[in-house]
C-alpha cells in the first residue's frame, strides 16, 4: 500500500518539523470531473477559471458575429460566380498570386442617390424613435424607482409583459387600431372629435409610434437599473440648499443617470438603423429605410455582391454609437474611481 508522507511546516525557531504518514486508501479519490478538469489543464497550461469566463464569450461572438461578417465582407469585394457562393479573391497562375478585390459595389454606395438618401433616412427615424423612447420612458423609469419596493416587480412585469408575445403579433394589432376603420378612428368619430377617419397607416407617423412601442422597453430598463440605485441624499441635499425640484431633477438627477441615459439610447437606436419589420407594415413610401434596401438586394434584384457592400456599411455605421457607448463608459468608471 502506498504511504505519503504529510509535514506540519515549524511555528517558531526550535520546534520540531511535525510529520506523519498517511496510507494512501484513507485519501478522497478524485471525481470524474475533477479528473477531466484536471487532464484539460495538463493539455492547457494557461487554462483557469478566468481563462474559462472571458473566452466563452469571446468565442460565442466569433461563431456568430465575426464569422458570418467576414464572409459577407469577402462576398462584397469578391462578386459571386455561380456554384460559387463566396466568389473568388486569389487565383495562384505560373507562380505568381493574384489577389483580386472589386470596390465598385461601395464606390456606387457612396455616389447613388438612393442609397445615400436611405442611409439618411434610416438615421433620422432611428435618432427620432430614440428621443421619444427617452421622452416617454425616462418618467416612467423615474415613477417605477420612486415606488414603493414592494410595487417595483409588477411594475418591472408590466414593462417585460409586451415580450410575453410574438413581436409580429404586436406590431400587426398596430395596424388594426390605426387603420380607417380600426379602433382609434372609431374611437374618435364616436366622441364626435372628428367627422372623417384618420388617415394614419402607412405614414411616417404611423411608422415612428409602431417603433417607440417596440423599443420602449429597451429604454425604461436601463433607465430604472440607474435610477434605482441613486443616492436620495443627492436629492436631499439639493433640497436644502434651496433647489426647486425642476432644478433639482436637471442639475442632480438627470447628471447621475447619463449612463443609464447613454445605455437605453444604445439599445434603442442601434437595432432601429435596421429596422425591417415596422416599417414595412407600418410604413409607406416615405418610409423607405436600409433594411428594405438589404432585403431587395439579397431576395428581388439576387444581387449578394451589392447587399453585402450594404451590410458592411451597416455594420461600420452600427459600430460608430457602440465605440461611443465603450469611451463612455470607460470615461465613467475612470470619474468613479
Amino acid at each position: 500500500m502506498k504511504q505519503h508522507m504529510i509535514c506540519l511546516p515549524a511555528g517558531q525557531a526550535g520546534e520540531r518539523v511535525a510529520c506523519a504518514s498517511a496510507s494512501g486508501a484513507g485519501s478522497r479519490p478524485r471525481s470524474g470531473a475533477t479528473q477531466r478538469i484536471a487532464s484539460l489543464r495538463a493539455l492547457l497550461p494557461g487554462l483557469n477559471g478566468r481563462s474559462l469566463v472571458i473566452g466563452m464569450p469571446f468565442t460565442w461572438l466569433l461563431l456568430t458575429f465575426l464569422l458570418p461578417f467576414l464572409m459577407v465582407l469577402r462576398i462584397s469585394v469578391a462578386g459571386t460566380e455561380p456554384g460559387q457562393l463566396l466568389g473568388s479573391m486569389a487565383s495562384f497562375t505560373d507562380g505568381v498570386l493574384h489577389v483580386t478585390v472589386k470596390l465598385s459595389n461601395y464606390v456606387f454606395l457612396m455616389h447613388d442617390d438612393l442609397y445615400v438618401l436611405t442611409y439618411i433616412s434610416s438615421l433620422k427615424y432611428a435618432a427620432a424613435t430614440t428621443v421619444c423612447c427617452l421622452l416617454l420612458g425616462y418618467p416612467f423609469a423615474y415613477f417605477m424607482a420612486r415606488a414603493q419596493e414592494k410595487w417595483r416587480p409588477t411594475l418591472l412585469m408590466l414593462v417585460m409583459l409586451p415580450f410575453w408575445t410574438s413581436f409580429l403579433l404586436r406590431i400587426y394589432a398596430w395596424k388594426g387600431i390605426l387603420a380607417n376603420d380600426g379602433l382609434l378612428n372609431q374611437l374618435l368619430l364616436a366622441l364626435g372629435a372628428i367627422d372623417a377617419p384618420l388617415h394614419l397607416m402607412n405614414t411616417p407617423l404611423s411608422m415612428m409610434i409602431g417603433m417607440t412601442y417596440a423599443y420602449l422597453p429597451f429604454m425604461v430598463l436601463p433607465l430604472y437599473a440607474n435610477l434605482v440605485k441613486m443616492d436620495i441624499r443627492f436629492l436631499e441635499a439639493a433640497g436644502d440648499l434651496g433647489a426647486t425640484p425642476w432644478t433639482t431633477f436637471w442639475r442632480v438627477t438627470v447628471p447621475l443617470s447619463k449612463a443609464g441615459i447613454v445605455a437605453g439610447a444604445t439599445l434603442v437606436f442601434i437595432p432601429c438603423i435596421g429596422e425591417y419589420v415596422i416599417p414595412e407594415l407600418l410604413g409607406g413610401p416615405e418610409t423607405f429605410l436600409i433594411g428594405h434596401a438589404l432585403w431587395d438586394e439579397f431576395f428581388t434584384n439576387n444581387d449578394w455582391a451589392m447587399a453585402s457592400a450594404v451590410t458592411v456599411a451597416v455594420v461600420l455605421m452600427i459600430l460608430l454609437p457602440i465605440v461611443w457607448f465603450s469611451k463612455h463608459q470607460e470615461t465613467s468608471q475612470e470619474n468613479n474611481a
